[in-house]
């Protein structure tokens, strides 16, 4: 076997702006398109399974509405009127804090007469006073 050198062989490259150009800008445009694609069905996929989560998470996010407790007491039993008073009690005192919180108020001198009456002397006449001349 003889031996022969190995014969240096040149490799002449030429660059063609415009081929290059168009490779790119394809190549730029398919990844785009299959980042696209991809992003599409895993959506697709994963919209089913996060609705529910997405509707839990917003009811928790919402805090429940106060609803007034329903005794399991007949309308027609004295305990009930006693709960009924009870509550307009409790929903007068929420209006008559209302009213002395309100800034509104300061500047209005029967208001401020009606709600000093109220806390030195209270009486229905001074609460109703107070629920007309006060916001």
């Amino acid at each position: 076997m003889p031996y022969r050198p190995a014969a240096r062989r040149s490799l002449s490259i030429t660059v063609k702006p415009l081929q290059l150009s168009l490779g790119i800008a394809l190549g730029l445009w398919l990844g785009f398109l299959a980042i696209a694609l991809t992003a599409w069905l895993l959506s697709k996929a994963f919209s089913a399974q996060v609705v529910p989560v997405a509707t839990n998470v917003q009811q928790l996010t919402q805090p429940p509405a106060m609803a007034q407790p329903v005794p399991d007491i007949p309308p027609q039993s004295p305990l009930f009127e006693q709960y009924k008073q009870n509550l307009n009690k409790y929903e007068q005192q929420q209006a008559l804090d209302q009213a002395r919180g309100n800034t509104r108020n300061l500047s209005n001198p029967k208001c401020q007469f009606w709600l000093q009456q109220d806390q030195t002397a209270p009486s229905e006449k001074s609460r109703a006073n107070v629920m007309q001349f006060c916001d």
